[in-house]
């Protein structure tokens, strides 16, 4: 492809290169240009790709996008932002694949990963589609399954993948939608089909400082979307409604006046029950994931299955036989008479809303178990402390991926919120000790929530990520259990 039609929709200040240089790539990773690519100098947090451009040119770049032109200018394109150079360029080389597709953003603090799988199920199973997926438990092409470091993957990445799906046959994307890639310009130039507004809490304020600044984020996703489909129940509804340049649908358990509505709400161990109603139409619908929360996922799904054509009664027999999501609310064997349940809530808020679904279906004592993640958000440890000790019968704190951080400063504040409690706490710095001392002391009819990890298999500690999967924890635990004499 010419460069003149790779950089076509970007702003440009300058330009010292051919614009019918032929481009065989686009990279934004030095280490990583091949021979006739053009190298996209992005300034990091950590680096500034401005420096590398040496490096991009002895690999062979044919072109560099930069914002400040190098001492040697021969082959550059000078533009204001290479963010946003990167996101439009790497989609016009790729053909603008997300076009070819229906394409669905989800958006919010919770809910995210469980609503794309429930979606993906939904527009499998009541549309015979072939249906990519991109998130935090990984990247989907189909019943193919991608590694994923990222919720929503750096720019240039994301139109390879989408190119990929497309290609592939894919009919439609879900993907979740982080407040991360909307300021870092990771989605610009994808225009949503249907997006979906879940909730907000607070998350990620060591990037986005305040609130406001998070919902902010988040709210940019409704001024690239068809239409979009909003929680009414939440607090930060209004203010997202007020971004929106898009069609809205809403949906509500408590809202009287949203388009969509949860009537009849019943909670118990194997699911929720509801009846759902959209005008005169009523229709009793199941999902069996437990929480009060999952009325909410399963209304957002049923949302988007209106958006694209579907009935009611279509959404909830996909609902119905839908199956869980790897890391939330998942069950573990134990074979005993008591409850594991593994669930990926890291904040705030949705461990409080996790605890307080499983208090109604727990018969003995609630334990959660659970830490903080080093080199983020210091503000909510001591928050999710209190949460803990105000919401469990019994806390036990240890490590989950302190980084770079000490792990025994991050339990101290994490204590912070749990001193004036009454709530009985245990300190075990190890996960792996922590959750073999949660089996030895439980109780019959206990449920125990091993919080923060999820759909997880590793523990990042320094700049290392060692093999840890709980699943594998307990089942070890239970195995040298049963083999003792």
């Amino acid at each position: 492809m010419k460069l003149k039609d790779i950089i076509k929709n970007i702003k440009i200040l300058r330009c010292t290169a051919d614009p019918e240089t032929e481009i065989t790539g686009v990279c934004y990773d030095s280490r990583k240009v091949r021979p006739g690519e053009l190298f996209v100098a992005v300034r990091g947090f950590s680096s500034d790709g401005h420096r590398f451009i040496p490096m991009a040119r002895e690999k062979g770049a044919a072109a560099i996008l930069c914002e400040e032109l190098p001492e040697d200018e021969s082959n550059c394109v000078q533009t204001d932002d290479c963010r946003l150079g990167l996101a439009l360029c790497s989609r016009d080389f790729y053909g603008n694949p997300a076009s070819e597709m229906t394409v669905i953003g989800i958006t919010g603090t919770s809910g995210k990963t469980t609503t794309s799988y429930l979606i993906k199920h939904l527009l499998e199973t009541k549309l015979g589609a072939k249906v990519g997926l991109i998130g935090t438990n990984g990247n989907c092409i189909g019943d193919e399954l991608l590694h994923t470091e990222r919720t929503t993957p750096e720019s240039n990445d994301l139109q390879r993948l989408f190119r990929r799906m497309a290609d592939a046959g894919c009919t439609h994307v879900v993907m979740e939608v982080s407040s991360h890639s909307l300021s870092l310009e990771r989605v610009a130039g994808i225009r949503f089909d249907v997006a979906v507004y879940t909730n907000l809490s607070q998350d990620h304020l060591d990037f986005h400082r305040t609130m406001e600044e998070y919902a902010a984020a988040k709210r940019m996703l409704f001024s690239r979307c068809e239409l979009g489909c909003f929680n009414l129940d939440d607090g930060w509804t209004d203010f997202m409604l007020r971004g929106a340049d898009c069609r809205v649908f809403t949906y509500a358990e408590t809202r009287e006046d949203a388009d969509l509505r949860a009537r009849d709400v019943s909670l118990s161990a194997s699911g929720v029950r509801f009846t759902a109603v959209r005008g005169e139409e009523a229709v009793p619908t199941f999902l069996g994931i437990p929480g009060s929360f999952s009325v909410y996922n399963a209304l957002a799904v049923m949302a988007v299955g209106l958006a694209l054509g579907l009935t009611l009664s279509d959404c909830a027999d996909a609902l119905a036989d839908a199956k869980g999501v790897k890391g939330r609310l998942e069950l573990v064997p134990t074979y005993g008479d008591y409850t594991v349940l593994i669930d990926y809530c890291h904040k705030p808020d949705a461990l409080e809303k996790v605890l307080q679904s499983l208090r109604p279906v727990t018969k003995g004592r609630l334990i959660v178990l659970f830490g903080c993640g080093g080199d983020r958000d210091r503000l909510k440890r001591p928050i999710m402390g209190e949460i803990a000790a105000e919401n469990a019968d019994l806390v036990i704190v240890t490590s989950d991926n302190p980084r770079t951080e000490e792990p025994m400063a991050i339990i101290g504040e994490i204590l912070a919120g749990v001193k004036d409690s009454a709530t009985p706490t245990q300190v075990i710095c190890s996960r792996e000790e922590a959750i073999a001392w949660a089996l030895d002391n439980a109780r019959p009819g206990d449920v125990i929530l091993l919080a923060g990890k999820g759909h997880e298999d590793y523990q990042e500690i320094g700049h290392e990520k060692r093999h840890l999967d709980e699943r594998e924890i307990v089942a070890g635990i239970l195995k040298r259990r049963a083999a003792a004499p």
